[in-house]
Formats: C-alpha cells, sequence, structure tokens
C-alpha cells in the first residue's frame, strides 16, 4: 500500500519542499546519493573503483521543461565525462542518462532535442573511452527513447538500453534488443503504471523478469542484470552457467548504498559488478522511488528522525 502513495509523493510539489526541508532527511539521502557536486561523484567513483566495482553514474534530474535546463544537464555530463578520463577512471566508469533530464518532454520538438543533447554526451563519453546508457523513465516514454536509442547507435554502436519488467511490452522489447553488441539493462520498474500496461503483483513481475532475463543471456548481446533480489541474481548465475557464458560477457547491476556486501560477493568472484551512482542537487524523485521499492528503505528513513539515532 505504500508504495502507489510514495510514488504519487515523488510528483507532489507541497511534498518535496515537505521532505526535504527535515534536516534529518539528508543523512538518508546520503545514503543513496553520492553528494552533490562532480567532485563528489569523481571521489565516489574512485573508492568504488578501488574496492574491485564499476561504475555507472547518474547526473540527477527528470522532467525538464526548459531548453537551457537541458542544455545545462548535458553540459554536465560532458563535464562529468571529461573529469573521468583527466582521472584516469573512464575505462572503468560510464555514465546513465534519463532523455526527460535533457529535454524530451518539451513541446514540439523535444524528442529532437533530447537525441541532439544525447549525442553530445555520447561524443564525450566516445572521446573519454567509455559509453553511455539511456535510462527508461515511464511507459510513456518508452516508444520515444528506443527510437532516440536507434538513432545513436548508429554513430555509437555501444549505446545501452534499459527495459523494465513491470511493463507487459517487454518481452517482445528484449526480443527485439536481444542482438550482437547491444547492451541492455533489465530491471523490474520503480513507476507507478496503469495495469492496461504493467503487471501489478511481484509474482508477475518477476515471472516476467526471468524470461526476458533468458532471451537477453541467450542471445548475443550484453546482458546487464539490474536486480538486487536473491532470487534474481541466482537466476542470472544459472542463465550464465547455462548459456557458457564467461565473466565480462554479462554484468551485474546494483543501486548505490543497496546490499553492499552483495555488491563485493560478486565483484570478488571474478565477475563485473557495477554500481549505479546518482549525484546532484534534484535528488527528490529519485530518492522517493527508493522509499517506494523497499519497507525497508522506509524504515530507515523513519528511524532517522529518532534523537541519537
Amino acid at each position: 500500500m505504500l508504495s502507489p502513495l510514495l510514488l504519487a509523493a515523488a510528483k507532489s510539489a507541497r511534498t518535496r519542499s515537505a521532505v526535504t526541508s527535515f534536516p534529518a532527511t539528508r543523512r538518508v539521502v546520503d545514503r543513496f546519493v553520492a553528494g552533490e557536486t562532480l567532485q563528489d561523484a569523481v571521489a565516489t567513483t574512485r573508492e568504488l573503483l578501488a574496492d574491485g566495482r564499476r561504475v555507472t553514474l547518474d547526473h540527477l534530474g527528470e522532467g525538464t521543461t526548459e531548453r537551457a535546463q537541458a542544455e545545462a544537464v548535458a553540459a554536465a555530463y560532458t563535464d562529468l565525462l571529461r573529469a573521468l578520463a583527466e582521472a584516469g577512471l573512464a575505462d572503468r566508469a560510464e555514465v546513465s542518462v534519463k532523455l526527460s533530464a535533457l529535454g524530451q518532454a518539451l513541446p514540439a520538438d523535444g524528442e529532437r532535442v533530447a537525441l541532439d543533447l544525447a549525442r553530445q554526451v555520447c561524443a564525450a563519453a566516445d572521446a573519454a573511452g567509455t559509453t553511455v546508457t539511456l535510462d527508461m523513465e515511464d511507459h510513456t516514454t518508452v516508444d520515444s527513447t528506443l527510437s532516440v536509442l536507434r538513432e545513436l547507435r548508429s554513430d555509437f554502436p555501444w549505446t545501452g538500453a534499459v527495459l523494465q519488467s513491470m511493463l507487459r511490452r517487454t518481452e517482445a522489447d528484449a526480443r527485439d534488443l536481444a542482438v550482437a553488441g547491444s547492451r541492455v539493462r533489465l530491471v523490474k520498474g520503480a513507476y507507478a503504471e496503469p495495469a492496461s500496461v504493467a503487471f501489478r503483483s511481484g509474482e508477475e513481475v518477476d515471472a516476467a523478469y526471468v524470461r526476458c532475463l533468458g532471451t537477453l543471456f541467450r542471445g548475443p548481446g550484453y546482458p546487464m542484470v539490474g536486480s538486487h533480489d536473491p532470487a534474481l541474481v541466482a537466476e542470472a548465475e544459472r542463465l550464465a552457467r547455462e548459456t557458457g557464458r564467461a565473466p565480462g560477457t554479462y554484468e551485474f547491476q546494483m543501486l548505490y548504498g543497496i546490499r553492499t556486501g552483495e555488491q563485493r560477493r560478486i565483484a570478488r568472484s571474478g565477475r563485473t559488478m557495477r554500481v549505479y551512482v546518482p549525484y546532484g542537487t534534484d535528488w527528490y524523485g529519485y530518492f522517493m522511488r527508493r522509499l517506494a521499492e523497499r519497507p525497508a528503505n522506509v524504515a530507515f528513513f523513519l528511524r532517522s528522525f529518532v534523537p541519537g539515532r
């Protein structure tokens, strides 16, 4: 029952103001967000790489409503990629980009603006020697995001995609994207979606995840297993054995601050473990979705308001 309420709160300006005004909120946010500045992002990346984990960085922000704001987000990414290259970290750290942050929802020409700015980010990543993955957002953006992906892959074939198993269409999208050279991160999904387009029960979402994961592992592409669920991690390990995939032909991805011990276990087993690291000042929407995903996160948040904790 909490998840729909929290996802609705993620879009509420009033709730945003209330949550962000509590001083104690910052202590919880720090668990999931690696600071607000480029320097914070680079420092966290260096720490994770030293621990044997790889990184994908997300400059937080979404739903951009002005062209200038979208251009500022693209500039932030190009600055980040330049900094990673200068620090010698770019070979093990890539970036994740939400097209809505690059102007996808702008009236009239939003998709074209997002494509042009995403090209700039991809060119900066190419120059740095790394890659870009396009995050997937709610179901209304899927067709546009996949269209932008096709355009980008003509010049940057390594551009990664994200699919959400909660959406009913995703099995077909997984088949379409399970091709040679295709990098695909599979996640459950963290948006409030109507039953007409999405599975509503956890059991259905998990079953769809397993089906899509099988499609990706049996194809010639590069699967990226975006899950903290022990059962789904175990299923990916089983599929890797079944399909004879060697380490380096697939990877696991988990969120910064969640199941850190499991992240280290996977990395130390010789397989690729990549941590999704968000940073920036516009953390509210991301933070609320993390609370919605797991009741334990909500309990952690509430405990932070208890004096002395």
